[in-house]
C-alpha cells in the first residue's frame, strides 16, 4: 500500500515536471525563433561588418542551446533556465525594434530624388477672403524674370480650381511683383515662396503684411547619382532655415562640401561664404549672384555652382533644416567646440578657447557674425568647427547607443541623395575598423562689395567678391585629400 502510494507520488512530481518541462521547452524555442528573426534584421540592414554577425550570431546559438539543455535538467535548475530564456527573449525584441527603427530612417533619409517648389498664391492681410474661390475676379500678379515654368505651372492649377482664367498682370521681378501687391496695383501674387528671402531684402516685414492663401508644391525630379563610398568623394551640406518639408527649395545659408577619403580616413571640409558673387550655371548666364541664391532653384543647382567654382564633381548632397542641429547636438550628449573670440550672441556667453555646448547653444554660435570684424568668413570657421565635433562625437562608439533615437529625430529634418545602402555601407565601414578620422577644414575668403544680383534685379545688395587665390588654394586642398592613398 505504502509502496503504491509513493509510486503515484512519483508519478505526479514526474508529470508536474513534465508538463512545466513543456512550457520550458517553447519559451526556448521562440527565443531561438527571436534569435533567428535578430540575425535576419542584423543581416538585411547592411549596418553590422560580418566579422560582428558571425560573433553575435554564435553567441545567440550558445545561448539558445544553453537555455534549452537545462529544460532536461530534473531539479529546479531548469526554472533558471526558463527564467534567463525569458530575459534573454526579452533583450531580442528590443534589438529587432531597435534595428527596424534604424534601418527605416536610413531609408528615409537616404535615396532622396526630388526638390520642391512650393509656389503661393498670397494676399495682403486684412483682405476678406480665405480660399481661391473667395479670389475669382482678382487681379493676379507674376514675375517673369526667373523661375517662369513653375509660375506657368501655378497659373495653370489656379485657372483650373477657378474654372476660368484668371487676371494676369506681369512684372520683371520678385521686388516689383512683391511692391505692386503691398501698393495694390495687384490684389493677389503668385511666386516661389524660395523668393521671400529676397522680398524683405527690399521691403522689410515682408511676411507680415501677407497671407498665403494657397500652396501649390512642384516637384521635379533629380539625376540619381551612384559612386562607390569606398573611393574619395564630395559631399555638399546645405543648412536651410525653411518650415515645410527639407525637399523645399530654399535659400542656403550655410554651404560646406565635406571632401571624403575613406582610405586615408580624411576629411577636408570647405566653408564658401553665403555671399559668395559667383555666376549660377544654367540661371544666370553671365550675370553674378550670391551663392545662397543659387539655392531658391534647387540643391542641384547650389551644386552646380560650386562644382563650377572648384572644378570638381559633387556626387552627393545633405541638406539639413539647421534648426535641428538643436536635436543632433542635444541626442549627442552635447559637444565641445573651441572658439576663437569670445562673443555673445542668442542669450549665451561663449569664451575664447573650448566649450561645452549643448543644440541651443550650438545654434547660437554657428548663427553669430555681427560679434567679429571678419562677419561672414567667422561663422563659415565657426560653422565647420560645430560640424567636425559632431562628427567626431559621431564616430565615438559609444554613439551606438543613441543611433536609432539619433537616426529617427533627425529623419523629417535631414535629407540627402547618398542611397541608403551606401550609407549603411559607410556605418558598417566604420563599426568595421573604428578608425579615428583626421577632419582639416579650408575656407574661401574674399571682399566686402556691394554690387546687383542676378535674383534681385536691379537692387543693390551685399556681396563677397571672390578671393582668386583662396579659391585656388582650395582647389589644391580638396585635390590633395581625394588623390591621397
Amino acid at each position: 500500500m505504502g509502496s503504491t502510494s509513493r509510486r503515484r507520488c512519483s508519478e505526479k512530481k514526474k508529470s508536474a515536471f513534465t508538463g512545466r518541462n513543456i512550457a520550458g521547452k517553447l519559451i526556448t524555442v521562440v527565443q531561438f525563433l527571436l534569435a533567428v528573426i535578430l540575425m535576419a534584421f542584423l543581416w538585411n540592414s547592411g549596418l553590422v561588418p560580418e566579422k560582428y554577425l558571425v560573433v553575435v550570431g554564435v553567441m545567440l546559438l550558445v545561448l539558445s542551446g544553453l537555455t534549452f539543455g537545462l529544460q532536461y535538467v530534473k531539479n529546479k535548475i531548469y526554472i533558471v533556465g526558463i527564467i534567463i530564456s525569458i530575459l534573454i527573449s526579452f533583450v531580442q525584441i528590443i534589438g529587432i525594434v531597435y534595428l527596424n527603427q534604424a534601418t527605416q530612417a536610413v531609408k528615409s533619409i537616404g535615396g532622396a530624388s526630388y526638390k520642391t517648389d512650393n509656389m503661393v498664391v498670397v494676399v495682403k492681410k486684412g483682405k476678406p477672403v480665405e480660399t481661391l474661390l473667395d479670389m475669382e475676379n482678382y487681379r493676379y500678379g507674376i514675375q517673369t524674370m526667373a523661375d517662369q515654368e513653375n509660375t506657368k505651372l501655378m497659373v495653370e492649377e489656379v485657372n483650373h480650381i477657378l474654372d476660368r482664367e484668371v487676371n494676369i498682370t506681369e512684372y520683371d521681378t520678385i521686388q516689383d511683383l512683391a511692391e505692386a501687391l503691398i501698393s495694390g496695383s495687384v490684389e493677389a501674387a503668385i511666386y516661389n515662396e524660395a523668393f521671400t528671402g529676397i522680398i524683405e531684402d527690399v521691403i522689410p516685414e515682408y511676411q507680415s503684411q501677407v497671407k498665403i492663401i494657397y500652396h501649390y508644391g512642384i516637384d521635379t525630379e533629380l539625376e540619381v547619382k551612384d559612386v562607390s563610398v569606398e573611393e574619395p568623394f564630395n559631399v555638399y551640406i546645405s543648412g536651410i532655415d525653411v518650415s515645410g518639408p527639407i525637399t523645399t527649395n530654399s535659400r542656403s545659408d550655410v554651404n560646406i562640401i565635406a571632401t571624403v577619403n575613406p582610405k586615408t580616413k580624411r576629411i577636408l571640409l570647405t566653408t564658401t561664404p553665403r555671399d559668395y558673387y559667383v555666376k549660377i550655371p544654367g540661371i544666370s548666364g553671365e550675370q553674378r549672384d550670391k551663392l545662397t541664391h543659387a539655392g531658391i532653384y534647387g540643391v542641384d543647382t547650389s551644386i552646380a555652382t560650386l562644382e563650377q567654382l572648384y572644378d570638381i564633381k559633387i556626387p552627393y548632397y545633405a541638406r539639413v533644416n539647421f534648426t535641428s542641429l538643436i536635436k543632433i547636438v542635444d541626442i549627442l550628449g552635447g559637444v565641445d567646440v573651441a572658439s576663437d573670440y569670445a562673443f555673445s550672441a542668442g542669450g549665451y556667453q561663449f569664451t575664447e578657447g573650448m566649450n561645452h555646448m549643448d543644440g541651443e547653444k550650438a545654434l547660437a554660435f554657428v548663427r553669430e557674425r555681427h560679434s567679429f570684424t571678419d562677419g561672414d568668413n567667422q561663422r563659415g570657421k565657426n560653422q565647420e568647427k560645430v560640424l567636425t565635433a559632431m562628427i567626431q562625437k559621431a564616430m565615438s562608439p559609444a554613439i551606438l547607443t543613441n543611433a536609432s533615437s539619433l537616426l529617427n529625430s533627425v529623419s523629417s529634418s535631414l535629407e540627402t541623395n547618398m542611397p541608403s545602402d551606401k550609407i549603411s555601407e559607410l556605418i558598417q565601414m566604420q563599426l568595421n575598423d573604428g578608425a579615428s578620422w583626421e577632419i582639416t577644414s579650408a575656407n574661401a575668403t574674399g571682399l566686402g562689395d556691394n554690387q546687383a544680383c542676378y535674383s534681385s534685379g536691379s537692387q543693390i545688395l551685399y556681396v563677397m567678391q571672390p578671393d582668386n587665390t583662396s579659391v585656388d588654394d582650395i582647389k589644391r586642398k580638396i585635390y590633395a585629400v581625394i588623390v591621397a592613398d
